[in-house]
């Protein structure tokens, strides 16, 4: 017997159209974790990056009788040491009132299909360190932790400085 709680729920791809939902469901992905002030993009971004000449990302939206229930922002990344394709997701979210209905499981397995039926093996994602549900909630579906990598960046100034500094420098 089919559960009609699950049947309702619609994942398709984001569109353009979609932009305005995207980032305010980052926004309360950022509030979630506690770091409302660390997203600093806004529509227009999204727009152009995700869905201009050149996208930088794709996005999976989940639907629920229509209503938006969560989203998988992704980009395709490559391993040099198993010389494949993957794909890393950037953002998962659902809403606190679809939680407990695998949405976001569902996500990510449509997510991994896409990568899969492309050559991909592998998919990647960072969590919040402070984020323990999140972290229960991807162990559980077998996306562990890995204790031999550890995520560096640089943003903001540092980046722009890093960026423009002449090629010489350092030697």
């Amino acid at each position: 017997m089919t559960n009609p709680a699950r049947n309702d729920i619609l994942v398709r791809p984001g569109t353009v159209e979609d932009v305005e939902t995207i980032h305010a469901a980052i926004l309360r992905l950022g509030a979630h974790i506690g770091a409302p002030e660390e997203i600093t993009s806004t529509a227009d971004d999204l727009r152009t990056y995700g869905f201009g000449e050149k996208p930088s990302f794709s996005t999976l939206i989940a639907e629920v009788g229509g209503e938006f229930a969560g989203l998988c922002l992704h980009f395709p990344i490559f391993s040099t040491w198993m010389g494949r394709p993957g794909v890393y997701v950037q953002d998962l979210f659902v809403e606190d009132r679809f939680r407990g209905r695998k949405i976001g499981e569902r996500l990510l397995r449509r997510v991994a299909r896409e990568c899969r039926k492309d050559g991909g093996v592998y998919l990647r994602l960072s969590v919040d360190t402070d984020n323990e549900t999140a972290r229960a909630f991807y162990e559980r579906l077998g996306i562990a932790w890995s204790s031999y990598e550890q995520v560096q960046k640089i943003v903001g100034d540092a980046f722009v400085a890093f960026a423009d500094a002449p090629e010489d420098e350092g030697k």
